[in-house]
């Protein structure tokens, strides 16, 4: 039987609301700051798109089936409650620990950095004020959202709609304003030829994590089997669109080569384009769209700490909802201050390097649960994922050799994410026995 709602949490998403999380929770810092990593492992600017389209189609696929375990489940929580009722709670908890100690924190403090740097910059200010902005930033988003979902969404959507401003003002600088000839957007780079073609998707596909932000947040979501279907579509190919075009733009301006030698190309086509202007628009344009991540991150962790918490998996405190504005308060507070921790002991970035393939790996596991609602609930639902089942399969297949090709690339650092993730295992135990409620 399905899981009834965890909470009375009040469903105040709208389409477009939900739609614009989507973008925020992907878009953050890096179509501004790395595609030139990308740009390094493909021979052509063609390959390039290709693989940044590609990347992004797969996205699609995945934002597919999560649809689908929205539509089914369409209460908060997220990857957690479909990994706890597929796999049992000893899943959910280890997708809960990993959250906590280091994807969902570490992304935030890390991303609260690279606004830190660009804010201080676009006013002017000494490197000394890095640290109390990154602060800043995340006391800031975490206040937003204490007083209400209502409120912490338009605010999102201002983020969101600002940081689409700033793509479209590149793209239109790329394209229109630098002159530049847009036939070296699909030249090849002869001194790149041979270069692993495969490789490329490594950094492009952590560009597109994120969008499972949403189903987190999908007990707040108004008629949440016709929203979320919509809003994960609609939100995923905005996304698609957007980076494709950047991608053009920086191959117009800075030609293959010079992409692959830049790493900050958004800056590098502004500078060319407006001069000092255009460096300021840019970093105000990546602060915001680094702000707005850092809002969603906090925001779609808390609810999951929220059901832990109620599941008996958690302190009970972090269950509790605000009387009046129904949100996770205390929840959305210690997971705030442990990212504050972390940027204030410097060790987020590395924490961060462990275990990112872990986000990934947590979005194929939680696809691999449509396959235990098909077969636990049927195949009736109100929005089903087209291709089923070779397109999920696919998904999973591509995300498995994405895992596989991080360890083998960096086999210290995913040894060590894994057992950041494996020592909630243990933890589990101990928690079970020491506390008298179980988990369903």
């Amino acid at each position: 039987m399905p899981t009834p709602p965890s909470s009375d949490y009040v469903r105040s998403l709208r389409p477009w609301d939900a739609a614009l999380i989507v973008v925020g929770g992907i878009i953050g810092g890096g179509i501004f700051l790395s595609p030139g990593v990308a740009a390094q492992r493909t021979e052509s600017g063609l390959a390039l798109l290709l693989v940044w389209a590609g990347a992004g189609v797969l996205t699609l696929i995945g934002a597919l089936c999560y649809a689908e375990l929205g539509a089914r489940r369409p209460h908060a929580g997220g990857t957690y409650v479909y990994l706890r009722e597929a796999f049992g709670p000893l899943a959910g908890f280890l997708f809960g620990w990993t959250m906590l100690l280091v994807i969902y924190s570490g992304s935030s403090a890390a991303v609260a950095t690279i606004f830190a740097s660009y804010a201080a910059s676009l006013f002017g200010l000494p490197p000394t004020w890095s640290l109390p902005l990154t602060v800043g930033a995340l006391v800031f988003v975490a206040g937003l959202n204490l007083f209400g979902l209502r409120l912490g969404a338009q605010i999102q959507n201002l983020f969101s709609v600002l940081k689409l401003l700033a793509v479209a003002a590149l793209v239109v600088a790329g394209l229109f304003l630098a002159g530049a000839s847009h036939s070296q957007v699909l030249a090849t780079d002869p001194a790149r030829h041979g270069v692993g073609f495969v490789s490329a998707a490594l950094p492009v596909l952590f560009a597109y994590s994120g969008f499972t932000y949403l189903n987190n947040l999908a007990g707040e979501v108004r008629d949440p089997q016709r929203t979320l279907p919509r809003a994960l579509t609609l939100g995923m190919l905005l996304v698609i669109v957007a980076y494709v075009l950047v991608n053009v733009a920086y191959l117009a301006v800075l030609g293959h080569d010079g992409l692959a030698a830049s790493t900050a190309p958004a800056a590098d086509v502004m500078q060319r384009v407006l001069g000092p202007t255009g460096a300021k628009i840019i970093a105000l344009g990546v602060a915001i769209s680094t702000l707005g991540f850092c809002n969603i991150t906090l925001v779609a962790g808390a609810r999951v700490l929220q059901v832990m918490g109620e599941d008996g998996l958690f302190f009970r405190a972090v269950a509790r909802l605000h009387p009046r504005y129904r949100t996770p308060n205390t929840a959305l507070l210690l997971l705030s201050g442990w990212a504050i921790v972390l940027a204030l002991s410097g060790s987020y970035g590395q924490l961060l390097d462990y275990a990112t393939f872990g986000d990934w790996l947590a979005c194929a596991v939680g696809v691999a649960t449509l396959f235990w609602y098909r077969r636990h609930d049927g195949a009736s639902a109100s929005f089903r994922v087209p291709g089923y089942p070779w397109l999920p399969l696919l998904f999973i297949g591509v995300v498995a050799w994405v895992v596989v090709m991080t360890m083998l690339d960096n086999p210290r650092n995913a040894g060590i994410g894994a057992l950041i993730m494996l020592a909630g295992a243990p933890v589990y135990v101990i928690w079970r026995r020491l506390f008298s409620r179980a988990a369903p």
